[in-house]
């Protein structure tokens, strides 16, 4: 036999075989989500109509039938409520010192849900610039919150070519934060910053100010009472788990009403705390409540094993709280305590009830108003509109947070 014949032969080329058109791509998805079986089809195509009736509907009412002069006639009671036209720069100012800190932080941060919140924050103040100048309240108050937004791209830019420091944000924001109040509230009986009185506030300013110093001060509040209830003495354990179970058995109102109207009964004569501060602190105390329960939670879920190892390596009680236990808790309660700081910014609007007038509290009093009656859907929409992109913005940044973590990933 010849050495020729002895070679084995050449592979032969494989034919690519493509999927079928049905199973990848566009077709696929649907094929797989949505016509899966004959009950599926039928259901997505009766679901798809309504739908589209409904989308249709809408449309049609918000083009031609509604009477949207009640939103753009009363803006600036939406977005300030009644404070004082000639100082209403004041608002202006700390939104862009709030723009600048954002802009910053998101910046010099490798987190997308930082730089996602900076990037709502941007186009929020867009869009309601839009609305403002299609209201007519005015070019100067437009032109102030595109500023705002130019404010936050520039500082990150900024910030992403010189890598800012943590230490130097934090100071900036609480720079800010205190700029912020001081320019809201004024400096007393001064010709410089005079006061404004709480009594006038009102509209998404006054909804931004409970929400969110309600959520930055029951954040660390909650953390004390967690790391109190499974505390080993028992006097803070008692003190923290009492004040859990009493919080959370009464509703919310009744936090409000004797923050209102019984805290004042015990004040010594002649001191009076002002009805916002109340209100935040009603809704902090309330609030701290179930986010210890929800970091009691995280708190728990961590295993004996790793308590164990930090006290073989000699770490005391507090040490291997602090550095070891309680961040991992923490990032485990991450999508609980968002969706409860979700509960709390839509929990504001029972600030009505006790005479303070925030978003939905204007709209109320809007529709109060002769010429606007009969405009209670348009109002409502506006309101729940407002209500939906700030709570969307908290859930998609909780969502990129989780992400970027790995919570839930196996």
């Amino acid at each position: 036999m010849s050495a020729s014949a002895q070679l084995p032969a050449p592979p032969q080329p494989v034919e690519e075989v493509q999927p079928p058109s049905t199973e990848v791509g566009v077709l696929g998805w649907l094929h797989h989500n949505l016509f899966n079986s004959k009950l599926n089809g039928l259901l997505t195509i009766v679901l798809g109509v309504v739908v589209l009736v409904v989308i249709i509907g809408l449309a049609q009412w918000m083009l031609f039938d509604a009477r949207w002069g009640v939103i753009t006639d009363n803006m600036r009671l939406f977005l300030v409520g009644r404070f004082p036209q000639e100082e209403i720069w004041r608002v202006w100012l700390a939104l862009t010192l709030v723009s600048l800190a954002s802009g910053l932080t998101a910046g010099s941060s490798s987190s997308g849900a930082v730089r996602m919140l900076a990037t709502m924050l941007m186009a929020g103040q867009l869009m309601l610039a839009a609305l403002i100048l299609v209201s007519g309240l005015g070019l100067v108050a437009a032109l102030a919150l595109v500023a705002g937004a130019v404010v936050v791209l520039l500082a990150m830019l900024i910030a992403g070519r010189f890598r800012i420091r943590r230490l130097w944000t934090s100071l900036i924001w609480l720079a800010a934060a205190i700029s912020g109040v001081l320019l809201l509230a004024g400096l007393g009986e001064t010709s410089i910053l005079p006061t404004v009185s709480t009594t006038v506030w009102g509209g998404l300013l006054l909804t931004m100010v409970l929400s969110v110093a309600g959520i930055l001060l029951s954040f660390p509040l909650g953390v004390l009472l967690a790391v109190g209830r499974r505390s080993r003495l028992p006097v803070v354990r008692i003190v923290s788990t009492t004040y859990i179970e009493l919080i959370r058995a009464v509703p919310l109102i009744s936090i409000l009403f004797m923050a209102q109207f019984l805290f004042p009964l015990v004040l010594p004569e002649g001191l009076r705390i002002d009805n916002v501060i109340r209100a935040i602190g009603g809704i902090t105390l309330f609030s701290a409540a179930y986010v210890a329960e929800n970091v009691r939670g995280g708190l728990q879920a961590i295993p004996a094993g790793q308590h164990e190892a930090a006290f073989a390596i000699g770490l005391r009680t507090w040490q291997t709280t602090v550095f070891i236990v309680l961040p991992q808790a923490l990032r485990i309660t991450i999508p609980a305590n968002v969706g409860l700081f979700i509960s709390l910014l839509k929990d504001t609007t029972l600030a009505y009830i006790i005479g303070l007038l925030e978003i939905l509290g204007i709209g109320r009093a809007v529709l109060a108003q002769p010429e606007w009656l009969g405009t209670q859907f348009e109002v409502y929409f506006f309101v729940a509109a407002v209500f939906f992109v700030l709570s969307y913005t908290l859930s998609q940044a909780s969502y990129r947070l989780e992400k970027e973590l790995g919570i839930g990933e196996r």
